[in-house]
């Protein structure tokens, strides 16, 4: 085994994900993934090396208790890998605003200016700063470094950047920004690992998960994405909206008279799935249910998402490949069928067995568009960057 180690946390709106990795020739090679989930309780740290695997009760009792959760998920890391090997931690941090065009080591300058940001992603940004700080807090010697899902989509023109608004709002900072880049730059890396010429085309992927997006690449970069200026854009999702009117807003403020932490709840936390079905944020139960309120739920994710991947064609003007990826998308077979039957128009077909199959070709032989499920890994993006910002910063090193 390598005597250096590697630490990733990837704070989500539902869970924490953690990925452990041998430093072997300036590269991270993969040793064992975990996952914290806060939608159950109690809540337990659950972690493999694809042969063992260990699956500890924590004592928090809220998600909020990051310090908690840091110091039982490091004590149990330390009975099964040597941490004393451990060089630095990485974190994924959702919004990276204007300030952040690459990772970084997290001084207090940096952490500082992370902090201003969570106003635009308040969801997110919080937890990932309040884990940074957990840690810091715990091994204040260890470098971390923060990865933003906002960077791939920095090299998007002004034409998909900035909304209908007076002009001196967008260089406040009011503007699309995109999220799930990590993602993203992972599968466009994988794609062009799999088939060079298609990752050169025009691909619309779609990274399906409790937060769902969609990005519209060429020559593997983000032309356009269906995330703007928050994660609350775009496609419903579990819990979350998607685009809504701004109209919608302002009659919660006046005629319902909701206060704005009020319709922060609501936009945030009991919309999406979970409001549209009145039964579940999971598509797995909804699936599973003879609810019509279910069924109207993902027939609505499916009509939204088909119209976001039009909408995205013809920004790219064209499409070459549509690939699936994260934990619906790679993993729910019929939400795929149901989003790519209402593009048969684009001459779409799915092979029904290797869709089922979720197969990483799903399309079938007569499909003008090619249609792939790749597994995302938001991890290993997470850890090649934090090597990079060390190699950067040599003197930051554990004492």
């Amino acid at each position: 085994m390598s005597d250096r180690l590697l630490l990733s946390f990837n704070c989500g709106s539902s869970t924490i994900k953690t990925g452990l990795y041998a430093i072997e020739d300036g590269k991270p090679r993969a040793l064992a993934d975990g996952a914290i989930d806060f939608r159950k309780s109690p809540f337990r740290f659950k972690m493999s090396d694809g042969k063992a695997a260990f699956d500890v009760p924590l004592s928090a009792k809220s998600p909020d208790d990051l310090t908690s959760i840091a110091r039982q998920s490091f004590d149990a890391l330390g009975k099964h890998f040597d941490l004393g090997k451990l060089q630095a931690v990485g974190h994924r941090v959702v919004h990276g605003g204007d300030r952040f065009k690459h990772p970084c080591l997290l001084d207090d300058e940096a952490i500082e200016a992370i902090a201003n940001l969570a106003v635009l992603a308040p969801l997110h940004q919080g937890q990932a700063l309040a884990l940074i700080r957990a840690v810091r807090k715990l091994r204040p010697a260890l470098p971390q470094t923060a990865c933003f899902d906002t960077t791939f989509h920095q090299c998007q023109s002004d034409l998909v950047r900035r909304f209908a608004l007076p002009r001196a709002m967008f260089a406040r900072g009011i503007k699309r920004y995109g999220f799930h880049g990590l993602s993203y730059q992972f599968i466009a890396g994988e794609l062009a690992r799999r088939d060079l010429s298609l990752a050169k085309g025009k691909v619309i992927v779609l990274h399906l998960g409790s937060g769902a997006s969609l990005c519209a690449m060429q020559d593997g970069k983000s032309v356009d994405t269906s995330m703007g200026f928050s994660a609350l854009d775009g496609v419903p999702m579990a819990t979350r909206c998607g685009a809504l009117d701004p109209g919608v807003v302002l009659h919660l403020q006046g005629p319902e008279n909701m206060s704005a932490k009020e319709i922060e709840d609501l936009l945030y936390h009991r919309s999406g799935l979970l409001g549209i079905s009145g039964i579940s944020a999971d598509t797995r139960d909804l699936i599973a249910s003879n609810a019509p309120e279910a069924k109207q739920a993902l027939d609505i994710f499916a009509f939204r998402t088909a119209g976001e991947i039009a909408r995205l064609a013809a920004t790219l003007e064209g499409l070459d490949a549509i690939v699936f990826t994260a934990g619906i998308g790679e993993h729910q077979p019929e939400i795929r069928e149901a989003i790519c039957a209402r593009l048969g128009w684009l001459d779409i077909a799915l092979d029904a067995t290797a869709n089922r199959q979720n197969n990483s070709t799903i399309s079938s032989a007569g499909s003008r568009i090619k249609v792939l499920v790749i597994p995302t890994d938001e991890q290993q993006v997470i850890a090649e960057e934090t090597l990079a910002v060390l190699a950067q910063n040599p003197a930051a090193h554990p004492c």
